[in-house]
Protein backbone atom coordinates (compact mmCIF):
# COMPACT_ATOMS: atom_id res chain seq x y z
CA UNK A 1 0.00 0.00 0.00
CA UNK A 2 1.36 3.49 -0.81
CA UNK A 3 2.18 6.27 1.41
CA UNK A 4 2.16 8.95 -1.18
CA UNK A 5 -0.07 9.29 -3.75
CA UNK A 6 2.26 8.60 -6.29
CA UNK A 7 2.51 4.76 -7.70
CA UNK A 8 5.36 2.46 -8.40
CA UNK A 9 4.01 0.06 -10.84
CA UNK A 10 5.22 -3.19 -11.70
CA UNK A 11 4.76 -4.43 -14.85
CA UNK A 12 5.31 -7.99 -16.27
CA UNK A 13 5.12 -9.23 -20.18
CA UNK A 14 3.47 -12.51 -19.69
CA UNK A 15 2.82 -13.36 -23.93
CA UNK A 16 3.50 -16.80 -24.28
CA UNK A 17 3.55 -17.91 -27.83
CA UNK A 18 5.54 -20.83 -27.26
CA UNK A 19 2.74 -22.53 -25.30
CA UNK A 20 0.24 -22.99 -28.31
CA UNK A 21 2.81 -24.38 -29.90
CA UNK A 22 4.55 -26.86 -27.80
CA UNK A 23 1.52 -28.11 -26.73
CA UNK A 24 0.57 -28.93 -30.94
CA UNK A 25 3.75 -30.76 -31.34
CA UNK A 26 3.38 -32.54 -28.57
CA UNK A 27 -0.13 -33.61 -29.03
CA UNK A 28 0.43 -34.36 -32.72
CA UNK A 29 3.32 -37.00 -31.66
CA UNK A 30 0.66 -38.43 -29.35
CA UNK A 31 -1.44 -39.19 -32.54
CA UNK A 32 1.30 -41.02 -34.18
CA UNK A 33 1.10 -43.89 -31.95
CA UNK A 34 -2.65 -44.21 -31.64
CA UNK A 35 -1.81 -47.35 -33.91
CA UNK A 36 0.68 -49.24 -31.27
CA UNK A 37 -2.37 -49.68 -28.87
CA UNK A 38 -2.85 -53.36 -28.13
CA UNK A 39 -4.84 -55.52 -25.43
CA UNK A 40 -2.26 -56.60 -22.66
CA UNK A 41 -1.75 -60.35 -22.59
CA UNK A 42 -3.02 -62.69 -19.71
CA UNK A 43 0.72 -63.14 -18.42
CA UNK A 44 0.97 -59.14 -18.46
CA UNK A 45 2.01 -57.49 -15.37
CA UNK A 46 2.28 -53.28 -14.14
CA UNK A 47 5.77 -53.19 -14.53
CA UNK A 48 5.62 -49.66 -12.54
CA UNK A 49 6.66 -49.49 -8.73
CA UNK A 50 4.80 -47.28 -6.17
CA UNK A 51 2.09 -47.06 -9.04
CA UNK A 52 -0.88 -45.68 -6.60
CA UNK A 53 1.98 -43.35 -4.38
CA UNK A 54 0.94 -45.43 -2.01
CA UNK A 55 4.44 -45.17 -0.32
CA UNK A 56 4.93 -41.52 -0.94
CA UNK A 57 7.18 -40.58 -3.78
CA UNK A 58 9.75 -44.06 -3.73
CA UNK A 59 10.79 -45.00 -6.85
CA UNK A 60 10.11 -41.63 -8.26
CA UNK A 61 11.82 -38.35 -8.70
CA UNK A 62 10.20 -35.18 -9.36
CA UNK A 63 12.54 -31.96 -10.50
CA UNK A 64 12.87 -28.85 -8.32
CA UNK A 65 11.06 -30.62 -5.05
CA UNK A 66 7.23 -30.00 -7.44
CA UNK A 67 6.21 -33.26 -5.87
CA UNK A 68 4.40 -34.36 -2.71
CA UNK A 69 1.88 -37.11 -1.87
CA UNK A 70 -1.84 -36.03 -1.12
CA UNK A 71 -4.68 -37.63 0.73
CA UNK A 72 -7.17 -35.73 -1.63
CA UNK A 73 -8.01 -36.11 -4.15
CA UNK A 74 -6.95 -39.61 -4.80
CA UNK A 75 -8.54 -41.70 -7.32
CA UNK A 76 -7.53 -45.12 -5.31
CA UNK A 77 -5.88 -46.33 -2.06
CA UNK A 78 -5.16 -43.29 0.06
CA UNK A 79 -2.75 -41.05 -2.00
CA UNK A 80 -2.16 -39.63 -4.92
CA UNK A 81 0.83 -37.48 -6.35
CA UNK A 82 0.49 -33.87 -6.44
CA UNK A 83 3.05 -31.97 -8.76
CA UNK A 84 3.31 -28.08 -8.80
CA UNK A 85 4.89 -26.18 -11.59
CA UNK A 86 6.86 -22.82 -10.54
CA UNK A 87 8.99 -20.67 -12.83
CA UNK A 88 10.47 -22.42 -15.83
CA UNK A 89 10.10 -25.73 -13.94
CA UNK A 90 6.94 -27.67 -15.19
CA UNK A 91 6.71 -30.31 -12.26
CA UNK A 92 8.61 -32.83 -14.21
CA UNK A 93 7.81 -36.43 -12.09
CA UNK A 94 10.15 -39.85 -13.21
CA UNK A 95 10.60 -43.71 -12.69
CA UNK A 96 12.92 -46.19 -14.44
CA UNK A 97 10.69 -49.00 -15.52
CA UNK A 98 12.35 -52.42 -15.89
CA UNK A 99 10.98 -53.86 -19.36
CA UNK A 100 11.38 -56.81 -22.35
CA UNK A 101 13.28 -55.78 -25.64
CA UNK A 102 10.78 -55.98 -28.53
CA UNK A 103 7.77 -55.82 -26.56
CA UNK A 104 4.62 -54.00 -26.61
CA UNK A 105 3.50 -51.88 -23.32
CA UNK A 106 0.13 -50.21 -22.58
CA UNK A 107 1.20 -47.10 -20.49
CA UNK A 108 -1.50 -44.98 -18.70
CA UNK A 109 -2.33 -42.58 -15.64
CA UNK A 110 -5.19 -41.19 -13.97
CA UNK A 111 -5.12 -37.24 -14.04
CA UNK A 112 -7.14 -34.26 -12.32
CA UNK A 113 -6.39 -30.89 -11.79
CA UNK A 114 -4.06 -28.51 -14.35
CA UNK A 115 -2.24 -29.41 -17.39
CA UNK A 116 -1.38 -32.96 -17.33
CA UNK A 117 1.45 -34.60 -19.30
CA UNK A 118 2.14 -38.65 -19.57
CA UNK A 119 4.89 -39.74 -22.14
CA UNK A 120 8.04 -42.14 -22.14
CA UNK A 121 11.60 -41.60 -23.06
CA UNK A 122 14.23 -44.48 -23.87
CA UNK A 123 12.23 -46.53 -25.95
CA UNK A 124 14.17 -47.20 -28.30
CA UNK A 125 12.01 -46.65 -31.18
CA UNK A 126 9.28 -43.69 -31.06
CA UNK A 127 9.36 -41.91 -27.43
CA UNK A 128 5.18 -41.10 -26.77
CA UNK A 129 3.53 -38.75 -24.97
CA UNK A 130 -0.32 -37.56 -24.46
CA UNK A 131 -1.84 -34.63 -22.58
CA UNK A 132 -4.88 -33.38 -20.94
CA UNK A 133 -5.58 -29.39 -20.55
CA UNK A 134 -7.19 -30.39 -17.50
CA UNK A 135 -9.80 -31.59 -15.47
CA UNK A 136 -11.57 -31.09 -12.32
CA UNK A 137 -12.42 -35.09 -12.38
CA UNK A 138 -10.13 -37.75 -12.66
CA UNK A 139 -9.55 -38.50 -16.24
CA UNK A 140 -7.42 -41.32 -17.75
CA UNK A 141 -4.73 -40.75 -20.23
CA UNK A 142 -3.60 -43.92 -22.33
CA UNK A 143 -0.97 -44.29 -24.84
CA UNK A 144 1.34 -47.54 -25.43
CA UNK A 145 5.21 -47.95 -27.17
CA UNK A 146 7.12 -50.48 -28.54
CA UNK A 147 10.64 -51.50 -26.99
CA UNK A 148 13.74 -51.74 -28.87
CA UNK A 149 16.19 -54.63 -29.70
CA UNK A 150 18.20 -54.01 -26.82
CA UNK A 151 15.76 -51.90 -24.89
CA UNK A 152 15.64 -53.18 -20.74
CA UNK A 153 14.40 -50.20 -18.89
CA UNK A 154 12.17 -46.91 -20.07
CA UNK A 155 11.43 -43.47 -18.09
CA UNK A 156 7.73 -43.22 -18.01
CA UNK A 157 7.22 -39.47 -16.65
CA UNK A 158 4.40 -36.98 -16.03
CA UNK A 159 4.57 -33.45 -15.92
CA UNK A 160 2.75 -30.14 -16.25
CA UNK A 161 2.76 -26.82 -17.78
CA UNK A 162 4.92 -23.38 -16.89
CA UNK A 163 2.60 -20.82 -15.33
CA UNK A 164 -0.30 -23.63 -14.93
CA UNK A 165 -2.50 -24.84 -11.69
CA UNK A 166 -0.88 -27.99 -9.93
CA UNK A 167 -2.00 -32.18 -11.29
CA UNK A 168 -2.57 -34.98 -9.74
CA UNK A 169 -1.77 -38.18 -10.76
CA UNK A 170 -2.90 -41.66 -9.61
CA UNK A 171 -2.82 -45.55 -10.34
CA UNK A 172 0.09 -45.22 -13.45
CA UNK A 173 0.30 -48.38 -15.31
CA UNK A 174 3.11 -49.69 -17.48
CA UNK A 175 1.52 -52.56 -18.42
CA UNK A 176 3.39 -55.26 -20.54
CA UNK A 177 5.48 -58.42 -20.32
CA UNK A 178 7.66 -58.59 -17.01
CA UNK A 179 11.06 -56.81 -17.32
CA UNK A 180 12.42 -58.56 -14.18
CA UNK A 181 11.57 -55.62 -11.51
CA UNK A 182 7.55 -55.95 -12.39
CA UNK A 183 4.36 -55.25 -10.16
CA UNK A 184 4.07 -52.61 -7.52
CA UNK A 185 7.46 -52.91 -6.08
CA UNK A 186 8.07 -53.50 -2.74
CA UNK A 187 5.80 -52.89 0.32
CA UNK A 188 6.01 -49.99 2.12
CA UNK A 189 8.60 -49.23 4.73
CA UNK A 190 7.51 -48.01 8.65
CA UNK A 191 7.74 -44.40 8.15
CA UNK A 192 10.38 -41.71 9.93
CA UNK A 193 9.00 -39.55 12.89
CA UNK A 194 7.24 -36.41 11.71
CA UNK A 195 9.11 -33.40 12.33
CA UNK A 196 8.35 -29.50 13.17
CA UNK A 197 5.77 -30.44 15.31
CA UNK A 198 4.05 -26.83 16.13
CA UNK A 199 1.41 -25.66 18.65
CA UNK A 200 -0.93 -23.04 17.41
CA UNK A 201 -3.88 -21.51 18.37
CA UNK A 202 -5.76 -22.20 21.74
CA UNK A 203 -9.30 -22.03 23.03
CA UNK A 204 -10.16 -22.89 26.74
CA UNK A 205 -10.71 -26.67 25.68
CA UNK A 206 -8.58 -26.98 22.37
CA UNK A 207 -4.84 -26.44 20.82
CA UNK A 208 -4.36 -26.55 17.17
CA UNK A 209 -1.31 -28.31 15.97
CA UNK A 210 0.83 -28.88 12.77
CA UNK A 211 3.83 -30.68 11.58
CA UNK A 212 5.65 -31.67 8.67
CA UNK A 213 4.86 -34.54 5.88
CA UNK A 214 6.42 -37.35 6.32
CA UNK A 215 7.76 -39.28 3.59
CA UNK A 216 5.49 -42.92 3.03
CA UNK A 217 2.85 -41.92 6.05
CA UNK A 218 -0.33 -42.35 4.92
CA UNK A 219 -1.69 -40.91 8.20
CA UNK A 220 -0.63 -39.68 11.74
CA UNK A 221 -1.58 -40.67 15.45
CA UNK A 222 -1.33 -37.63 17.34
CA UNK A 223 -1.14 -37.93 21.52
CA UNK A 224 -1.68 -35.65 24.16
CA UNK A 225 0.55 -36.50 27.55
CA UNK A 226 1.03 -39.77 26.00
CA UNK A 227 -2.06 -40.94 25.27
CA UNK A 228 -3.96 -41.44 21.70
CA UNK A 229 -5.92 -38.27 21.57
CA UNK A 230 -6.93 -38.02 17.72
CA UNK A 231 -6.22 -38.93 14.42
CA UNK A 232 -4.91 -37.43 10.92
CA UNK A 233 -4.34 -38.13 7.16
CA UNK A 234 -2.86 -34.40 6.76
CA UNK A 235 -0.39 -32.44 8.56
CA UNK A 236 -2.51 -30.80 11.32
CA UNK A 237 -4.82 -31.85 13.74
CA UNK A 238 -7.05 -29.92 16.74
CA UNK A 239 -6.81 -31.82 20.10
CA UNK A 240 -10.47 -30.69 22.20
CA UNK A 241 -11.89 -31.89 25.05
CA UNK A 242 -8.99 -29.80 27.24
CA UNK A 243 -9.21 -28.49 30.16
CA UNK A 244 -9.25 -24.32 30.40
CA UNK A 245 -5.61 -22.80 31.47
CA UNK A 246 -4.36 -26.38 31.60
CA UNK A 247 -0.36 -26.88 30.37
CA UNK A 248 -0.63 -30.19 28.14
CA UNK A 249 2.55 -32.36 26.40
CA UNK A 250 1.72 -33.01 22.90
CA UNK A 251 3.81 -35.71 20.53
CA UNK A 252 3.01 -37.09 16.97
CA UNK A 253 3.69 -39.68 15.20
CA UNK A 254 3.36 -41.48 11.30
CA UNK A 255 1.80 -44.28 10.45
CA UNK A 256 0.97 -46.79 7.12
CA UNK A 257 0.31 -50.22 5.61
CA UNK A 258 3.97 -51.31 7.56
CA UNK A 259 2.80 -50.27 10.54
CA UNK A 260 3.97 -46.91 13.41
CA UNK A 261 6.88 -44.53 13.46
CA UNK A 262 8.43 -43.62 17.01
CA UNK A 263 7.10 -40.37 18.39
CA UNK A 264 8.32 -37.13 17.65
CA UNK A 265 9.25 -34.52 19.62
CA UNK A 266 7.46 -33.35 22.25
CA UNK A 267 5.46 -29.89 22.31
CA UNK A 268 3.93 -28.01 25.09
CA UNK A 269 0.80 -25.36 25.08
CA UNK A 270 -1.72 -24.32 27.74
CA UNK A 271 -5.41 -24.04 26.78
CA UNK A 272 -6.62 -20.21 27.47
CA UNK A 273 -8.22 -18.93 30.43
CA UNK A 274 -11.79 -18.49 31.39
CA UNK A 275 -13.57 -16.15 30.13
CA UNK A 276 -10.68 -14.79 27.77
CA UNK A 277 -12.17 -16.16 24.54
CA UNK A 278 -10.32 -14.85 21.80
CA UNK A 279 -8.73 -11.37 20.94
CA UNK A 280 -12.16 -10.21 19.45
CA UNK A 281 -15.18 -10.05 17.59
CA UNK A 282 -15.73 -12.76 15.30
CA UNK A 283 -14.89 -12.14 11.21
CA UNK A 284 -18.41 -12.17 9.38
CA UNK A 285 -18.65 -15.04 6.69
CA UNK A 286 -18.34 -12.12 4.04
CA UNK A 287 -16.43 -9.07 5.16
CA UNK A 288 -14.83 -5.74 3.60
CA UNK A 289 -11.45 -5.11 4.93
CA UNK A 290 -10.23 -1.38 4.99
CA UNK A 291 -6.66 0.29 5.39
CA UNK A 292 -7.23 3.32 8.23
CA UNK A 293 -4.03 5.52 7.28
CA UNK A 294 -1.93 6.70 10.51
CA UNK A 295 -0.25 9.97 8.04
CA UNK A 296 -1.60 12.46 5.69
CA UNK A 297 -0.45 11.64 2.06
CA UNK A 298 -3.78 13.99 0.76
CA UNK A 299 -6.36 11.62 1.31
CA UNK A 300 -8.97 13.17 3.88
CA UNK A 301 -7.66 12.56 7.19
CA UNK A 302 -9.74 10.16 10.07
CA UNK A 303 -10.12 9.30 13.19
CA UNK A 304 -10.86 5.74 13.55
CA UNK A 305 -14.61 6.59 14.42
CA UNK A 306 -14.99 7.98 11.01
CA UNK A 307 -14.76 4.99 9.58
CA UNK A 308 -17.86 3.70 8.32
CA UNK A 309 -19.99 0.73 9.77
CA UNK A 310 -19.47 -0.89 6.53
CA UNK A 311 -15.79 -1.91 6.74
CA UNK A 312 -16.12 -5.17 9.23
CA UNK A 313 -11.69 -5.37 9.78
CA UNK A 314 -9.94 -1.90 10.31
CA UNK A 315 -6.03 -2.20 9.26
CA UNK A 316 -4.47 0.67 10.84
CA UNK A 317 -1.44 1.36 8.39
CA UNK A 318 1.44 0.99 9.60
CA UNK A 319 4.01 -0.45 12.23
CA UNK A 320 7.71 0.81 11.87
CA UNK A 321 10.36 -1.46 11.84
CA UNK A 322 12.84 -1.04 14.49
CA UNK A 323 16.55 -1.21 14.51
CA UNK A 324 16.09 -5.06 16.26
CA UNK A 325 15.36 -7.21 12.95
CA UNK A 326 12.04 -7.86 12.91
CA UNK A 327 11.02 -6.00 15.55
CA UNK A 328 8.21 -3.46 14.96
CA UNK A 329 6.65 -0.12 16.81
CA UNK A 330 3.87 1.74 16.06
CA UNK A 331 3.41 5.72 17.13
CA UNK A 332 -0.13 7.67 16.33
CA UNK A 333 0.85 10.41 14.10
CA UNK A 334 -0.88 13.18 16.22
CA UNK A 335 0.20 16.46 14.39
CA UNK A 336 -0.38 14.86 10.91
CA UNK A 337 -4.69 13.55 11.67
CA UNK A 338 -4.69 17.10 13.00
CA UNK A 339 -4.29 16.58 17.09
CA UNK A 340 -6.16 12.92 17.04
CA UNK A 341 -4.63 11.95 20.41
CA UNK A 342 -3.59 8.78 21.52
CA UNK A 343 -6.12 8.17 24.54
CA UNK A 344 -9.15 9.14 21.95
CA UNK A 345 -7.27 6.36 19.26
CA UNK A 346 -7.18 4.03 22.02
CA UNK A 347 -10.73 5.00 23.07
CA UNK A 348 -12.04 4.38 19.70
CA UNK A 349 -10.18 1.18 18.99
CA UNK A 350 -12.59 -0.01 21.99
CA UNK A 351 -15.65 1.84 20.33
CA UNK A 352 -15.40 0.09 16.62
CA UNK A 353 -14.72 -3.40 18.97
CA UNK A 354 -18.09 -3.01 20.57
CA UNK A 355 -19.61 -2.70 17.13
CA UNK A 356 -18.85 -5.98 16.51
CA UNK A 357 -15.64 -5.05 14.42
CA UNK A 358 -12.18 -6.21 14.46
CA UNK A 359 -9.60 -3.12 14.49
CA UNK A 360 -5.72 -5.12 13.73
CA UNK A 361 -2.04 -3.74 13.16
CA UNK A 362 -0.64 -3.47 9.41
CA UNK A 363 3.02 -4.34 9.36
CA UNK A 364 4.92 -3.27 6.13
CA UNK A 365 3.22 -1.00 3.08
CA UNK A 366 4.95 0.22 0.20
CA UNK A 367 7.90 1.88 2.14
CA UNK A 368 7.80 -1.10 4.90
CA UNK A 369 11.25 -2.80 5.80
CA UNK A 370 10.65 -5.43 8.01
CA UNK A 371 13.05 -8.49 7.82
CA UNK A 372 11.97 -11.68 9.35
CA UNK A 373 14.26 -14.42 7.95
CA UNK A 374 15.88 -16.09 10.97
CA UNK A 375 14.59 -17.32 14.18
CA UNK A 376 15.76 -14.54 16.12
CA UNK A 377 14.04 -11.78 14.39
CA UNK A 378 10.91 -14.37 13.77
CA UNK A 379 10.79 -14.02 17.59
CA UNK A 380 11.20 -10.40 17.80
CA UNK A 381 8.11 -9.70 15.53
CA UNK A 382 6.12 -12.10 17.26
CA UNK A 383 6.98 -10.78 20.57
CA UNK A 384 6.47 -6.91 19.74
CA UNK A 385 3.08 -7.61 17.36
CA UNK A 386 1.96 -9.53 20.88
CA UNK A 387 2.72 -6.27 22.56
CA UNK A 388 1.09 -4.45 20.47
CA UNK A 389 -1.84 -6.16 20.98
CA UNK A 390 -1.59 -5.98 24.03
CA UNK A 391 -0.81 -2.48 24.64
CA UNK A 392 -3.46 -0.95 22.06
CA UNK A 393 -6.03 -3.81 22.19
CA UNK A 394 -5.64 -4.90 18.24
CA UNK A 395 -7.38 -7.56 17.19
CA UNK A 396 -4.51 -9.39 14.73
CA UNK A 397 -2.17 -8.65 12.18
CA UNK A 398 -2.11 -7.93 8.64
CA UNK A 399 1.07 -8.90 6.55
CA UNK A 400 1.41 -6.03 3.58
CA UNK A 401 5.38 -6.76 2.86
CA UNK A 402 6.27 -5.30 -0.58
CA UNK A 403 9.96 -5.35 -0.27
CA UNK A 404 10.24 -9.18 0.01
CA UNK A 405 9.08 -12.23 2.75
CA UNK A 406 10.65 -15.41 3.86
CA UNK A 407 7.97 -18.28 3.75
CA UNK A 408 9.97 -20.24 6.13
CA UNK A 409 10.49 -17.54 8.96
CA UNK A 410 7.72 -15.70 8.58
CA UNK A 411 5.51 -18.81 9.23
CA UNK A 412 7.62 -19.17 12.08
CA UNK A 413 6.74 -15.96 13.54
CA UNK A 414 3.02 -16.07 12.82
CA UNK A 415 2.71 -19.37 14.57
CA UNK A 416 4.64 -18.04 17.76
CA UNK A 417 1.91 -15.37 17.42
CA UNK A 418 -1.05 -17.44 17.19
CA UNK A 419 0.57 -19.21 20.15
CA UNK A 420 0.26 -15.87 22.26
CA UNK A 421 -2.70 -14.63 21.29
CA UNK A 422 -4.96 -17.61 20.99
CA UNK A 423 -7.66 -18.85 18.44
CA UNK A 424 -9.61 -15.71 18.05
CA UNK A 425 -6.37 -13.76 15.96
CA UNK A 426 -7.32 -11.79 12.89
CA UNK A 427 -4.27 -12.99 9.89
CA UNK A 428 -5.02 -11.16 6.76
CA UNK A 429 -2.57 -10.49 3.98
CA UNK A 430 -1.66 -7.98 1.29
CA UNK A 431 0.63 -9.65 -1.04
CA UNK A 432 0.97 -7.70 -5.10
CA UNK A 433 -0.25 -9.92 -7.90
CA UNK A 434 3.18 -11.18 -8.69
CA UNK A 435 3.57 -12.57 -5.24
CA UNK A 436 0.20 -15.07 -5.74
CA UNK A 437 1.37 -16.23 -9.55
CA UNK A 438 2.41 -19.74 -8.15
CA UNK A 439 2.45 -21.53 -4.99
CA UNK A 440 6.05 -21.79 -4.88
CA UNK A 441 6.29 -17.92 -4.36
CA UNK A 442 7.14 -16.82 -0.56
CA UNK A 443 4.14 -15.08 0.12
CA UNK A 444 1.75 -18.21 -1.26
CA UNK A 445 4.00 -20.33 1.02
CA UNK A 446 3.63 -18.51 3.74
CA UNK A 447 -0.53 -18.71 3.29
CA UNK A 448 -0.35 -22.02 3.01
CA UNK A 449 1.76 -22.94 5.51
CA UNK A 450 -0.69 -20.89 7.75
CA UNK A 451 -3.59 -21.97 6.32
CA UNK A 452 -5.39 -23.49 9.48
CA UNK A 453 -5.38 -19.78 11.30
CA UNK A 454 -5.15 -17.52 8.50
CA UNK A 455 -8.21 -14.86 7.95
CA UNK A 456 -8.06 -13.63 4.64
CA UNK A 457 -5.61 -12.97 1.77
CA UNK A 458 -6.62 -9.75 0.09
CA UNK A 459 -4.28 -9.45 -2.82
CA UNK A 460 -4.07 -6.00 -4.74
CA UNK A 461 -4.87 -6.19 -7.80
CA UNK A 462 -3.35 -3.41 -9.28
CA UNK A 463 -0.30 -1.42 -9.88
CA UNK A 464 1.08 -4.51 -11.68
CA UNK A 465 0.34 -4.22 -15.33
CA UNK A 466 -1.20 -7.40 -16.91
CA UNK A 467 -0.75 -10.86 -15.45
CA UNK A 468 -1.59 -14.34 -15.88
CA UNK A 469 -4.47 -15.79 -14.67
CA UNK A 470 -5.54 -19.61 -13.77
CA UNK A 471 -6.07 -20.45 -17.44
CA UNK A 472 -3.17 -19.21 -19.03
CA UNK A 473 -4.18 -16.40 -20.49
CA UNK A 474 -3.16 -12.55 -20.00
CA UNK A 475 -5.35 -10.27 -18.42
CA UNK A 476 -5.16 -6.67 -18.30
CA UNK A 477 -5.87 -4.90 -15.06
CA UNK A 478 -9.29 -2.83 -14.18
CA UNK A 479 -11.42 -5.51 -15.75
CA UNK A 480 -13.48 -8.37 -13.97
CA UNK A 481 -11.51 -10.71 -16.06
CA UNK A 482 -8.23 -9.69 -14.35
CA UNK A 483 -10.16 -10.12 -11.07
CA UNK A 484 -11.84 -13.23 -11.56
CA UNK A 485 -8.81 -15.00 -13.06
CA UNK A 486 -6.37 -13.94 -11.12
CA UNK A 487 -8.59 -14.62 -8.24
CA UNK A 488 -8.99 -18.20 -9.50
CA UNK A 489 -5.40 -18.89 -8.94
CA UNK A 490 -5.50 -18.56 -4.93
CA UNK A 491 -8.67 -20.42 -5.03
CA UNK A 492 -7.34 -23.85 -6.79
CA UNK A 493 -3.92 -23.24 -5.61
CA UNK A 494 -4.81 -24.60 -2.16
CA UNK A 495 -6.54 -21.62 0.05
CA UNK A 496 -9.95 -21.63 1.03
CA UNK A 497 -12.95 -19.78 -0.93
CA UNK A 498 -13.66 -17.90 3.19
CA UNK A 499 -9.40 -16.95 2.52
CA UNK A 500 -9.57 -15.11 -0.49
CA UNK A 501 -10.63 -11.62 -0.71
CA UNK A 502 -10.12 -9.07 -3.63
CA UNK A 503 -8.27 -5.95 -2.92
CA UNK A 504 -9.00 -3.24 -5.05
CA UNK A 505 -8.16 1.14 -4.73
CA UNK A 506 -11.29 3.21 -3.31
CA UNK A 507 -10.41 6.00 -5.89
CA UNK A 508 -8.83 6.60 -9.04
CA UNK A 509 -5.93 8.74 -6.62
CA UNK A 510 -5.68 5.65 -4.06
CA UNK A 511 -3.37 4.08 -6.97
CA UNK A 512 -1.09 4.40 -9.42
CA UNK A 513 -3.41 2.32 -11.89
CA UNK A 514 -5.62 -0.45 -11.74
CA UNK A 515 -8.79 1.09 -10.51
CA UNK A 516 -11.72 -0.53 -11.17
CA UNK A 517 -15.48 0.91 -10.07
CA UNK A 518 -17.41 -0.81 -7.74
CA UNK A 519 -19.55 -1.98 -9.84
CA UNK A 520 -17.05 -4.19 -11.30
CA UNK A 521 -15.99 -5.04 -7.79
CA UNK A 522 -19.52 -6.25 -7.98
CA UNK A 523 -19.90 -8.08 -10.66
CA UNK A 524 -16.44 -10.06 -9.73
CA UNK A 525 -18.35 -11.26 -6.26
CA UNK A 526 -21.52 -12.43 -8.20
CA UNK A 527 -19.11 -14.04 -10.54
CA UNK A 528 -16.77 -16.03 -7.88
CA UNK A 529 -19.69 -17.14 -5.92
CA UNK A 530 -22.64 -17.10 -7.90
CA UNK A 531 -21.42 -17.69 -11.91
CA UNK A 532 -22.79 -14.45 -12.93
CA UNK A 533 -22.32 -11.54 -14.52
CA UNK A 534 -18.88 -12.57 -15.25
CA UNK A 535 -16.61 -11.62 -18.07
CA UNK A 536 -15.02 -13.65 -20.92
CA UNK A 537 -13.55 -15.77 -17.81
CA UNK A 538 -15.71 -17.87 -16.13
CA UNK A 539 -14.72 -20.33 -13.29
CA UNK A 540 -15.32 -24.10 -13.81
CA UNK A 541 -16.91 -24.08 -10.27
CA UNK A 542 -18.30 -21.18 -8.03
CA UNK A 543 -17.41 -20.56 -4.55
CA UNK A 544 -19.92 -19.33 -2.51
CA UNK A 545 -17.93 -18.84 0.54
CA UNK A 546 -15.84 -16.30 -0.59
CA UNK A 547 -14.83 -13.98 1.68
CA UNK A 548 -15.06 -10.57 0.59
CA UNK A 549 -13.47 -7.63 -0.52
CA UNK A 550 -10.39 -4.83 0.82
CA UNK A 551 -9.90 -1.45 -0.60
CA UNK A 552 -7.12 1.08 0.00
CA UNK A 553 -8.15 3.10 1.92
CA UNK A 554 -10.78 4.27 4.19
CA UNK A 555 -9.41 7.53 3.93
CA UNK A 556 -9.80 7.44 0.22
CA UNK A 557 -12.97 6.49 0.37
CA UNK A 558 -13.96 9.07 2.06
CA UNK A 559 -12.43 11.66 -0.46
CA UNK A 560 -14.48 10.24 -2.79
CA UNK A 561 -17.84 10.07 -1.01
CA UNK A 562 -17.62 6.55 0.40
CA UNK A 563 -19.03 5.96 -3.09
CA UNK A 564 -16.65 2.33 -2.75
CA UNK A 565 -18.31 1.37 0.61
CA UNK A 566 -21.74 2.61 0.16
CA UNK A 567 -21.79 0.11 -3.10
CA UNK A 568 -19.18 -2.80 -2.05
CA UNK A 569 -20.25 -3.13 1.46
CA UNK A 570 -23.76 -4.20 1.29
CA UNK A 571 -23.43 -6.30 -1.91
CA UNK A 572 -20.42 -8.18 0.06
CA UNK A 573 -22.83 -8.48 2.84
CA UNK A 574 -25.52 -9.74 0.19
CA UNK A 575 -23.14 -12.43 -1.01
CA UNK A 576 -24.85 -16.63 -0.36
Amino acid sequence: MQRSAGSRRRRRNTSRPFLGGAMAVIAAGALTVTGLVSTAQAADVNNAKNAGFESGLANWSCSAGSGATVSTPVRSGTSALKATPAGQDHAKCTQTVAVKPNSTYALSSWVQGGYAYLGVTGSGTTDVSTWTPGSTTWTKLSTSFKTGANTTSVTVYTHGWYGQSAYFADDVEVTGPDGGGGGDGPGPVIPAAPAGLTAGATTTSSVALSWNAVSGATGYKVYRDGVQATTSTGTSATVTGLAADTAYQFTVSATNAAGESVKSAAVSARTAKPGTGGPGPAVPKHAVTGYWQNFNNGAAVQKLTDVPADYDIIAVSFADATPTPGQVTFKLDTAGLNGYTDAQFRADIKTKQAQGKNVIISIGGELGTVRVDNDASATAFANSVYALMQDYGFNGVDIDLENGLNATYMTKALRQLSAKAGSGLVITMAPQTIDMQSTSGEYFKTALNIKDILTVVNMQYYNSGSMLGCDGKVYSQGSVDFLTALACIQLEGGLDPSQVGIGVPASTRGAGSGYVAPSIVNAALDCLTKGTNCGSFKPSKTYPSLRGAMTWSTNWDATAGFAWSKAVGPHVRSLP
